[in-house]
């Protein structure tokens, strides 16, 4: 297969990939296969779309879903169907918007899908996380395995979940690509903490902003070089910007339910307006992690820039970025490194079927520490890692390089046909 490479990254600047890339070559889905959609309902009475991917005879299936994304298609589709199993692809149930996504809330969508599958007669169901969907099938796993007694009550937010009364299908397996330590843990990683007022993109403490000369930014070509002074104040200031904006989003929602209480005795039109009013806040500046713009930290294969692309002020300032757009709730349950349930630090340990997790060593998004972390917490007797060459999506990172995508696919071919053979 020829492998058309941008230019820019061939110089050593990643580019913003998003989701292009992660598509399957069409000439290696010439074999016959058919793939039908299913709209089903979840458990909470909403919606949730997927297709099913199939040659015939499948007993295993391989589901891959994202709490914002549909990927139709994946470029590890081809290889599920090679190693014969069928292919799930699913959406959640608002697909390219995550302003109100609770990832709690999010697993009544993976749970219709997996019933659904359960009842078609598969015999085993494996799930494939990729990026952001690996967090959110972590926490899926969690609390399928849980005791209902023990399951999440609450969002961070204060939302019932009502899973303990949840019908969450367990599963057989586990296989994880490019994964990061979740969405919340990602973004404090990368939070701008040089924010000084949420109200103003452009306000910076000179002492903490990671674009500044003077303390060690350089333009690319060249790399960045942070003291492990500045680094450490600040990893810290980046905390406590995420503590700032929980409290933020908490005192909002405790306003809210303090109008909606006094709705409950008195008949009050500024108590009704603030109880209906849902909040919506920007976040700027969440395009910052030092290890995208200093390759010595935490090294690896990886170019200069981040999964948004070469230029920081672009994508650190720009409109386009993680966690732009939330409400309070969303902001909590998804995007807080300190209140997020969907974390490889919280629910990595729930993780004791057989597990393949594939590494791609140029990754910009996930880090080697963040990946060592991710793969020493889960307990699996029966565990494998690989490092693969390539980007977040598994693209060549130089021109000549093989695709990462058809090394991790042929990775995931062996496992599947060694774990879960077919005859």
């Amino acid at each position: 297969m020829e492998t058309k490479t941008n230019s820019a990254a061939v110089k050593g600047v990643a580019v913003a990939a998003g989701m292009r890339g992660a598509s399957w070559d069409p000439a290696r889905m010439l074999a016959p296969y058919s793939m039908t959609p299913h709209p089903l309902a979840t458990e909470d009475g909403q919606r949730t779309l997927g297709f099913l991917y199939a040659r015939g005879g499948e007993k295993t299936v391989v589901c891959q879903m994202h709490p914002r994304e549909l990927a139709v298609t994946h470029y590890l589709v081809p290889d599920v169907l090679d190693a014969g199993c069928a292919m799930w692809v699913q959406g959640p149930r608002s697909v390219g918007n995550d302003l109100r996504l609770e990832h709690e809330i999010a697993l009544y969508d993976v749970a219709a899908g997996v019933r659904f599958l359960r009842d078609q007669g598969f015999d085993k169901i494996i799930l494939l996380g990729n990026s952001g969907g690996a967090g959110l099938y972590a926490l899926y796993n969690q609390q399928s395995l849980a005791a209902p007694e023990k399951r999440i009550t609450h969002t961070p937010g204060g939302r019932p979940t009502k899973l303990a009364g949840a019908d969450l299908p367990a599963v057989d397996g586990i296989v994880l690509v490019s994964p990061h330590p979740g969405q919340g843990t990602l973004l404090m990683n990368s939070i701008d903490p040089s924010v000084t007022d949420e109200e103003d993109p452009f306000s910076v403490d000179a002492a903490l902003n990671p674009f500044d000369a003077a303390n060690g930014f350089r333009r690319a070509p060249e790399s960045a070089q942070y003291t492990p002074a500045f680094a450490e104040r600040y990893r810290a200031a980046q905390r406590a910007r995420v503590a700032r904006l929980d409290a933020r989003a908490l005192e909002s929602i405790a306003e809210r339910q303090a109008a909606r209480d006094k709705l409950k005795t008195v008949r009050d039109r500024g108590a009704k307006i603030i109880a209906s009013h849902q909040p919506i806040f920007e976040i700027w500046r969440t395009d910052a992690d030092l290890r995208a713009w200093d390759t010595s930290l935490d090294p690896s294969d990886r170019l200069l820039g981040s999964l948004w692309g070469g230029d920081p002020f672009v994508s650190n300032y720009g409109s386009v970025g993680f966690a732009r757009i939330v409400t309070p709730e969303s902001w909590l349950s998804t995007w807080s490194g300190l209140s997020s349930n969907a974390s490889f630090e919280r629910c990595g340990s729930s993780i004791e079927q057989p597990c393949l997790m594939v590494e791609y060593t140029g990754d910009n998004c996930a880090f080697p520490g963040d990946l060592d972390v991710i793969y020493d917490g889960m307990p699996a007797t029966d565990k494998q890692r690989i490092k693969v060459r390539g980007n977040h999506h598994g693209l060549p990172l130089q021109q000549g390089d093989e695709s990462g995508q058809l090394i991790a696919g042929r990775t995931l071919q062996r496992w599947l046909r060694e774990r879960f053979p077919t005859r």
